[in-house]
Parts: structure tokens; C-alpha cells; sequence
């Protein structure tokens, strides 16, 4: 679970603006022995919020299809969900 914390911390410093969101993907994607015990459809949930979440860093709030503080949710809620799994 320790890598999952990491992953909420650093979670938390993007909604805090003192961490990149690319930064934040490029880590959360090397989190690869956490993928590795979760079902593969957790990795391809992952990469995509991951994907439109750096497209959304492209482009301010209004001119972007996505919804930064949405996806950051979306990642919240993932990161709950794959707490249970592992339990």
C-alpha cells in the first residue's frame, strides 16, 4: 500500500500546484510492480486518465475537452479502487 500513499501524496501536490502534471504521470506510470498486481484493466484505466490528464495541462480549463479537476477525481477514485482490489 506504501506505493499507493505515494501516489495519493503525490496526487495531493497536483491539486496543490507544487507538482507538475507531468511529473506526476511520468511517476505514476513507473509504478509498474503496483500495476503488475492489479487486474490489467486498472493499467489501461490508469494510462488513459493519465493521457487526458497531460492534454489537459496543454491547455488552460476553458479551451480543453477535459476537465482537469475532474480527471484529478477520477484519479481519486481510482486510487480508492485499487485499494480495495488489493486488500
Amino acid at each position: 500500500m506504501a506505493t499507493l500513499d505515494n501516489i495519493q501524496a503525490a496526487l495531493d501536490q497536483v491539486r496543490a500546484g507544487t507538482l507538475a502534471v507531468h511529473a506526476f504521470s511520468a511517476s505514476t506510470r513507473a509504478e509498474t510492480q503496483l500495476l503488475a498486481q492489479l487486474p490489467p484493466r486498472f493499467t489501461e484505466v490508469l494510462n488513459d486518465l493519465l493521457d487526458r490528464l497531460e492534454s489537459s495541462a496543454l491547455f488552460s480549463e476553458e479551451s480543453c475537452s477535459f476537465s482537469q479537476s475532474g480527471l484529478l477525481d477520477n484519479l481519486q477514485l481510482w486510487i480508492a479502487k485499487a485499494q480495495e482490489r488489493l486488500r
